[in-house]
């Protein structure tokens, strides 16, 4: 028997035990071939849509936004509140705003869509504490992100705080 068909066979063998090994440990690994996006209920193309409900009413208006209401600031703007604020806003803000709050950071020059607001102008500083709250929270569409899930309500209480010391 030549070398070439004892590799063939050996091959063969080799691959049987393998494929028989992953055959029967199935069960054990649970490997999902289907993924999530295969199995769900989808539309195919130049289908209907499906009927709506019995009395279904459409939803018409502006997103509800937990805390929409503007909430009023619970942190008194006392040394310790307005010095977390400025370590935060150096952390999470001044790339953006700048060091001053200008909107000139060091991020801004990059930024073509939406420059980052001046947050010493009349405009930013007329805002109620919950506005900016509610700013700093949510983001604002195209342009800050959210970060509400960086900053406790607290760090951003205290962000807001620090943004009241910000002059011209």
């Amino acid at each position: 028997m030549s070398l070439t068909k004892r590799l063939l066979i050996l091959g063969a063998v080799v691959a049987l035990f393998l494929g028989g090994g992953l055959f029967f440990t199935m069960d054990v690994i649970k490997f999902e071939w289907l993924s999530f996006m295969e199995v769900q209920p989808s539309y195919r193309p130049m289908e209907e849509p499906l009927p709506l409900p019995a009395r279904a009413v459409p939803v018409e208006g502006a997103a509800y936004i937990p805390g929409m209401g503007a909430p009023v600031n619970p942190v008194e703007a006392d040394e310790v509140s307005l010095t977390r604020g400025k370590m935060l806003y150096d952390v999470h803000c001044a790339l953006c705003h700048g060091a001053e709050g200008r909107g000139d950071g060091v991020i801004a020059a990059f930024l073509q869509e939406r420059k980052p607001a001046d947050l010493t102008a009349d405009s930013v500083q007329t805002k109620s504490d919950g506005a900016l709250f509610l700013v700093i929270s949510n983001g604002t569409e195209g342009g800050m992100p959210a970060l509400n899930e960086n900053l406790t309500v607290r760090e951003r209480w205290d962000v807001v705080n620090y943004l009241r010391t910000l002059k011209p």
